[in-house]
């Protein structure tokens, strides 16, 4: 699969976006109990837009080739969407009637070399920068320490969301809050399909994810979308324990479809603590492998 059907996606988005919407959360009279439809109606749906049945309809059907941002932003009132939402609304929009629609600068497979200078500078913090597919392209000691487990599988680049799904033991003892973590995971990854359905990488990893996890096509089925927020995200590192750190996820102008993300904890705290003794630890790991290095020379 070398691209994402963008009419498929539009279809299934609309039609479970309207799903979740009962009558009466979107000020609408519900006549009888005895609705064939789950949630909004089409017809209903088209009256909240202020748009023709028949143009809805069509709408849903997989085409919003032409429509306006007037048209597309009463469609996003009309259906609740939050900003994610409302922002993969867009870009599917943007794809629509484009099945040849230009290729999309793919993100560069190996940073630049004063990239990986920045990481190196921030050695109190782990930090890596990777892409919107969760492949993870450089690091500084700190951060190689910290995703140890995700490492230890020799395919690179390393890949947190094969990680996730691929490897559910081990990433349930690493990840306090696994199931929060693979839920964002997937929508996340659904929102950069819609924004560039011809990232060919993206779509062989959703393929090869789903050929493999049935949690994931269970997420993936949801539809949900989601932003790269910053956050907090709850560890249990093998070496050192009980990680709660603050995520900051950076966009890099320079470089499109890459992130910086750094890891930090207040200080004073037992994961404040916790991170310095990783540190000490990864200096030592460090340090046995340069002298087994020169030993061997």
């Amino acid at each position: 699969m070398a691209r994402l059907d963008v009419r498929t996606e539009i279809r299934e988005f609309l039609s479970s976006r309207r799903a979740r919407i009962a009558p009466e959360q979107a000020g609408l009279p519900a006549y009888g109990g005895n609705r064939r439809v789950k949630g909004l109606r089409r017809e209903e749906v088209a009256l909240l837009a202020g748009v023709s049945v028949d143009y809805y309809v069509r709408m849903e059907r997989g085409s919003l080739a032409g429509a306006s941002d007037g048209v597309l932003e009463a469609l996003a009132s009309a259906l609740q969407l939050d900003e994610a939402e409302h922002e993969h609304l867009f870009h599917l929009a943007r794809q629509s009637g484009a099945p040849g629609g230009p290729r999309r600068r793919r993100p560069a497979v190996t940073v630049r070399p004063t990239l990986q200078q920045v990481l190196d500078a921030i050695s109190d913090a782990p930090a890596w920068i990777g892409t919107g597919r969760y492949d993870v392209l450089a690091m500084n000691q700190l951060a190689r320490a910290l995703y140890s487990p995700v490492l230890a599988d020799p395919r690179r680049p390393a890949n947190t969301a094969r990680f996730l799904y691929l490897n559910p033991e081990a990433a349930r003892d690493f990840f306090v809050d696994y199931d929060r973590i693979a839920r964002d995971v997937a929508a996340k990854l659904r929102m950069a399909a819609g924004r560039n359905p011809h990232d060919e990488e993206l779509i062989a990893l959703v393929g090869e994810l789903s050929t493999r996890s049935e949690l994931f096509r269970q997420r993936w089925a949801s539809q949900d979308v989601r932003l790269h927020r910053s956050g907090r995200k709850r560890m249990r590192h093998p070496i050192v324990g009980r990680l709660d750190l603050d995520v900051e996820s950076l966009e890099l102008p320079a470089e499109p479809g890459l992130h910086l993300v750094v890891y930090t904890a207040p200080a004073g705290t037992p994961t404040a603590d916790n991170l310095a003794l990783l540190a000490s630890w990864a200096a030592t790991q460090q340090t046995l492998a340069t002298e087994l290095e020169t030993h061997d020379g």
